[in-house]
Formats: structure tokens, C-alpha cells, sequence
């Protein structure tokens, strides 16, 4: 899957921690410190986390035969997957800003 795509949006969690208005400025809640920063990047990993988590559920359940629901066991590896993909893609952005902001010359 092509995460190209996910570069140009911002996720439910984003939206709800820095509370964007419709504009999509940040209206003020955090501001803008690395710390604000650093824990925004903690919960999406967290919540990357219990994604991972809950499709390791689903698919133990269904193997142990205690759900029936294909489709329940196929949302929550898509949840998963695509949450990972999101934590992966943003991952390689900071590298990249970091990579760039160390070759700066002062």
C-alpha cells in the first residue's frame, strides 16, 4: 500500500491533541515544544501499540475458534497495518528533518 497518500492528513489523534480548528491551524493547546512534541509522538506509538495488540487478539481468538468474524479479525489487522504504516512514514520524516538539520553548516 502506498502511504504517499498519508503525508497530506492529519489523524483523529493529531487533530485531538493540538485541537484544530477548520482551518486546520492549532488553535493553542500545545505550544509547540518539544515536549508537546515528544508526547503527541508517545501516544501515537502507544496507540500504534494497542492497535498491534488488539489485531494479535482478534487473530488468537479466531484461531482458538472463540470468534467466527472473518470480518472483525480483518479490520483489526487493517487498523493495525495501517496505524504502523502511519508510525512508520512519520518515523522516516523526522529522521529525514533530523538528517537535514545536521548537515546544516553554522
Amino acid at each position: 500500500m502506498d502511504v504517499a497518500s498519508l503525508y497530506s492528513i492529519a489523524p483523529d489523534y493529531l487533530a485531538r491533541e493540538y485541537d484544530w480548528n477548520a482551518s486546520g491551524e492549532a488553535s493553542g493547546k500545545n505550544d509547540g515544544s518539544f515536549g508537546s512534541i515528544l508526547d503527541v509522538a508517545m501516544n501515537m506509538i502507544n496507540e500504534t501499540n494497542d492497535y498491534q495488540n488488539a489485531a494479535e487478539s482478534a487473530e488468537i481468538q479466531f484461531a482458538l475458534g472463540e470468534s467466527t468474524s472473518t470480518h472483525a479479525l480483518a479490520v483489526a489487522q487493517q487498523k493495525a497495518n495501517l496505524a504502523l504504516q502511519y508510525t512508520v512514514a512519520v518515523r522516516d520524516k523526522v529522521m529525514e528533518a533530523y538528517k537535514e538539520i545536521m548537515n546544516m553548516q553554522i
